[in-house]
């Protein structure tokens, strides 16, 4: 066990883990940050996707060690139920979600596309979330969602 100080969503936080341990479970068990979720544990489906100094990362396959002194952002620091960020009430504006497991990674994915591009086209939001998995088959309103939160302010 070692102490490992995190930012995360802004705020410092220490945590007494492994370094090995998996930077998701860290978020999820000790921080109760449930927005990542677990999909294939391989780094392959983007369910568990957070935001390291301003990149997606697949936290189920990130140490924590790894982590340590670097700005994460998970879903609950982009924004609240009270505030939520355009991402955010986009996705429920246009029903994004069917059954909403992948929709933290898409989200996250989205929030980085439109940090780097706040205009993108059609294209290039594909081509930013292709990495993400959704077997619902809710990607025409993902896209439209995404298209949606590119014309709101933050």
């Amino acid at each position: 066990m070692a102490r490992i100080s995190l930012n995360v969503n802004g705020k410092t936080r220490v945590v007494n883990t492994d370094p090995g341990s998996m930077l998701l479970y860290v978020l999820r068990d000790d921080l109760g940050l449930k927005g990542a979720k677990f999909g294939c544990g391989l780094a392959q489906c983007g369910a568990c996707t957070v935001i390291m100094d301003g990149k997606t990362i697949r936290s189920c396959s990130t140490p924590v060690s790894v982590a340590q002194n670097r700005n994460i952002i998970t879903l609950e620091g982009i924004g609240s139920v009270a505030r939520p960020h355009p991402l955010q009430k986009a996705f429920i504006e246009e029903q994004a979600g069917q059954c909403g497991y992948c929709l933290n990674g898409m989200i996250m994915a989205a929030k980085v596309l439109l940090d780097k591009t706040p205009n993108p086209t059609e294209t290039e939001i594909k081509k930013a979330l292709v990495a993400n998995l959704c077997r619902c088959g809710s990607h025409p309103r993902i896209v439209r969602a995404v298209k949606r939160a590119a014309t709101m302010k933050a």
